[in-house]
């Protein structure tokens, strides 16, 4: 409820667990440290809230809801949980002692049980949960068992005296906030619907909404206005909002949402915004969330009722927003022949993308928690071998291009509420938008929704925020600068380990190079002795991306295969791509993890690798396949989610993809069927992979001066912890 948290994460559980023997109630938090006694003291101040006054009748009736539904939801899942999902539930069932019931089961009993639930019940519940902290204050009954609390701390007070903590200073800050009196908390009033059916009526009139034929760039034709296609139906709102919708059952009673508005940080350096003000603006939206004449705390219940999660970021060419969301009737109140339905989750989440759209409230400590979380992310960069080596050779191949380093707190400082509203504002223009929705529910009448929530936004909303005169097209990915160069980096940590790269020049995600050529006209040109099959199967726009899909994975394999495997020089090698869909070109990079003896000889390991892959050890015939089949299943698999479908289509409307098209999606699998070893090979050849080419760096941990030895043995590295690399995955 604070406009200034003093804690960045807070988390109150209760578990049953079989490795204690035992009921386990935890509260988990982490802080700048310079506040942590703060946040402790708020944090229990919460907790001993519950547990002396309870949940009010208000947050009785939506959490019962919202716990009906989920249970709805694993039902309507149960006969798509998988086999491992299922035994795992068993053998947790069978250690705590509980009784094992089949997700049908389990909505039937919980809907049983919440119809005869009294608020008396309840509250007695939460005084029994929070025992544990309201016992610590004196005169109060204690609970019995044992009470932990552990910290990790700053080791020392010299940095900052306030950010230090030894165990006397920790129980002092938790006896502070068990003598500290606390109120009742106020019933808040959240609203079943965030638009009136006379609000959205009167929408209607002044803005009457109408569907236009979809337009593509690939050379698809038009698809119709006023028909529904397969896979997915894809057209356009008057108002210019690109939209696409497809059917997916796989997850049942769930959806995915998502708003692409292109720009990012690249529109930061074309519309001559303050550097970073998008950014922190994107996170400011997230923060924030108070709508017309709601408050962020009503509109923040309104998706904690109708089980909506929202995520809002700025990447270096767009701005994304994806909404997961119940596709049945949430927000309902009663039980069996009371029960009353709300609307579904799906009509909610179109009222909250309305909302964002038209009545969105920018405030000032949204903003402050925006930069909070923005200098947070900066320090711990700083403090991170993988994280700093990872943006000093992003730095060198960027040329300082600040649209792809991390943002510094000077930055994030400088960055006003009015820079970042007329940043972001800037880019919520409805001819610019494009909204693609998957999920389980019926298309006609999601359709219906986006005409009336969607399509009655006025076409010139936002006009006001529009940089005028501005370019149009995204700057290209800096040029590399040739010859190569070795970079090396220093960190002072306790636990000694290392890190190495090798990076290099790529296409985009499409096959676009940085100096606009592509990778389907490149290799057409090589290839001299290509049939007329070959230079048609090159023409197809999904070529690029197909071709750099299956160099990822066979490189992948082969690093695996030879540093790992073969050298044992590492526990993990990764080869990854940039990725960029709007930027022409990119950046490759090979990150791998060792100890700090053997990080040179695994580096030159890569190197021989990927020079092996491009000559004496080329593509083989078996390793196509195999990397066909991966890729082809791995996109198999994910069809499955609504969220791989929403990504899909997000950007197949936009006129700054050009070769993205319903054809990227319908001819996937011939097209990766199609692919030849020597395809691979001459796209290999648009890719900066000569020795002198090459970015390479190394980031080693120093010890500490004057570290003393706490004789705590560390955990060895496993494969897959903590990947560094330009997506940080």
């Amino acid at each position: 409820r604070s406009d200034d948290p003093a804690f960045t994460f807070v988390e109150f559980n209760q578990l049953d667990s079989a490795r204690e023997g035992c009921a386990v109630c935890s509260l988990d938090m982490t802080s700048e440290p310079n506040r942590w006694e703060e946040a402790v003291i708020k944090s229990i101040s919460e907790i001993r809230k519950l547990g002396l006054y309870g949940v009010t009748p208000g947050e009785m009736e939506r959490y019962a809801s919202a716990l009906l539904t989920d249970a709805e939801q694993l039902a309507a899942q149960g006969d798509m949980i998988s086999h491992g999902d299922q035994l795992a539930y068993l053998m947790e069932t069978v250690a705590n002692g509980h009784t094992f019931m089949s997700p049908e089961q389990s909505y039937a009993i919980t809907e049983r049980a919440l119809s005869t639930l009294r608020l008396e019940e309840v509250n007695k519940a939460a005084a029994e949960l929070c025992s544990h902290i309201n016992g610590l204050k004196d005169g109060e009954t204690s609970s019995t068992g044992t009470i932990a609390v552990i910290a990790c701390t700053p080791k020392s007070s010299e940095s900052d005296p306030n950010a230090f903590v030894d165990d006397d200073k920790l129980c002092a800050a938790i006896k502070k906030a068990c003598t500290i009196d606390v109120e009742p908390v106020e019933d808040v009033v959240v609203p079943h619907t965030l638009v009136t059916p006379e609000e959205l009526e009167e929408a209607m009139k002044a803005n009457p909404p109408t569907w236009e034929s979809g337009r593509f760039s690939d050379g698809t034709p038009n698809t119709p206005a006023d028909r529904i296609t397969r896979p997915f139906t894809l057209r356009r709102l008057g108002n210019g909002i690109r939209v696409g919708i497809a059917q997916n059952t796989a997850e049942s009673q769930r959806g995915h949402l998502r708003i692409v508005a292109p720009g990012g940080r690249d529109a930061e350096k074309r519309f001559g915004f303050k550097e970073g003000s998008l950014a922190v603006g994107a996170r400011a939206m997230q923060e924030g969330g108070s709508f017309g004449s709601f408050t962020r705390e009503q509109v923040e219940l309104f998706a904690v009722d109708h089980l909506i999660m929202v995520e809002i970021n700025c990447n270096e060419e767009a701005l994304v927003m994806d909404f997961v969301f119940p596709t049945t009737n949430v927000g309902n109140t009663g039980y069996g022949d009371t029960k009353q339905m709300g609307i579904t989750g799906t009509e909610s989440v179109l009222q909250i993308v309305r909302e964002i759209l038209i009545d969105f409230n920018w405030e000032e400590d949204a903003l402050g928690r925006s930069k909070t979380s923005y200098r947070s992310a900066h320090e711990s960069l700083g403090k991170s071998l993988e994280g700093k080596s990872t943006e000093m050779i992003m730095d060198n191949l960027a040329g300082g291009d600040k649209r792809f380093l991390s943002i510094d707190s000077r930055t994030v400082s400088e960055v006003t509420l009015e820079d970042a509203k007329n940043a972001v504002m800037s880019q919520l223009i409805p001819s610019e938008l494009e909204i693609s929705v998957a999920g389980d529910f019926v298309v006609n009448e999601v359709l219906e929704m986006i005409l009336k929530y969607i399509g009655t936004v006025p076409a010139n909303a936002n006009e006001e925020y529009r940089v005028k005169d501005a370019p149009e097209k995204f700057n290209n990915v800096p040029a590399l600068q040739l010859p190569g160069r070795h970079l090396d980096l220093e960190l002072e940590d306790s636990d000694p380990r290392a890190v190495a790269y090798v990076a290099g020049a790529a296409p985009n995600l499409w096959g676009f190079l940085a100096d606009g050529s592509t990778v389907a006209k490149k290799v057409s040109d090589a290839d001299k002795r290509a049939s007329d099959y070959d230079k048609q199967r090159r023409a197809h726009p999904l070529f690029g991306n197909a071709a750099l899909a299956l160099i990822s994975e066979i490189a992948n394999r082969r690093l695996f295969s030879t540093v790992r495997e073969r050298k044992q020089l590492t526990y993990d090698a990764n080869f990854s791509l940039t990725g960029f869909e709007r930027m022409k070109g990119g950046w490759f990079l090979v990150t791998v993890t060792a100890s700090k003896e053997k990080a040179q000889a695994a580096l030159e390991a890569c190197k021989e690798t990927l020079e092996a892959l491009r000559t004496s050890n080329p593509i083989s015939p078996d390793n196509l396949e195999s990397a066909k089949r991966v890729v082809l299943n791995r996109h198999e698999g994910e069809l499955r989610t609504s969220q791989y479908w929403a990504t899909m289509m997000s950007g197949i409307q936009e006129e700054s993809i050009p070769l993205k098209g319903p054809l990227s999606v319908t001819d996937f699998n011939a097209v990766i069927e199609s692919m030849t070893t020597r395809d691979l090979q001459l796209t290999l050849e648009c890719m900066g992979l000569e020795d002198s080419e090459l970015y390479t760096a190394i980031g080693k941990t120093v010890q500490p001066e004057g570290l003393v030895d706490d004789g705590i043995v560390k955990a060895s590295p496993m494969a897959g912890m903590g990947r560094g690399g330009a997506l940080m995955n």
